[in-house]
């Protein structure tokens, strides 16, 4: 592994506050208790975002996740997005909030048939809902519903993020300061 640093970028008190605020927007925006409401969690960065997102929405919520890798051991996507696993619950007829933890070049979110396939599937709507926006790198033009933070062309670990399976335990997001950028 390339010698490196980790530099905190968002702390844990800030990533609290501002998924409780999302939360907040999500059961704003969906105040019926009776209408199913799915989220769907990209694995496995964005595990620990569900997990404290699904706490700070003041209604009923189910959520399952999907598994997609564009990254393998690299810090820049290959562009090749696998399909690793797909959703078990049925989504017919639900609301469904894509949780993604961070935005990039957009290719993982349309080639792993996160959007459209949900479409396909009649779902009621599709939103999508991340962590990070990362603008600088988008190759795709998609539309974020939810956004925690945007951030600069910069890679992430931490908050269940990581880099070459290692920081996804890390409370806060951090950036990866490598040797050759000092």
């Amino acid at each position: 592994m390339t010698s490196h640093r980790v530099e905190p970028l968002f702390s844990a008190t800030e990533i609290s506050e501002r998924v409780v605020e999302l939360g907040r927007s999500i059961s704003r925006d969906y105040p019926s208790k009776e209408e199913p409401l799915l989220l769907v969690g990209v694995l496995k960065g964005a595990t620990l975002f569900l997990a404290d997102l699904i706490r700070a929405i003041d209604r009923p919520v189910e959520f399952d996740f999907v598994a997609v890798s564009s990254y393998g051991a690299e810090t820049k996507s290959s562009g090749e997005v696998r399909v690793l696993k797909d959703l078990e619950a049925a989504v017919a007829g639900k609301h469904v909030i894509v949780v993604e933890d961070i935005l990039d070049t957009g290719l993982t979110l349309r080639f792993s048939y996160l959007i459209e396939n949900l479409r396909a599937r009649h779902a009621a709507s599709v939103k999508l809902c991340v962590l990070l926006n990362k603008p600088a790198r988008r190759v795709v033009p998609i539309h974020i519903d939810y956004c925690g933070f945007i951030i600069d062309d910069v890679f992430v670990v931490g908050y269940g993020m990581d880099y070459a399976e290692s920081y996804r335990n890390l409370p806060y997001v951090g950036v990866v300061r490598f040797a050759e950028q000092d």
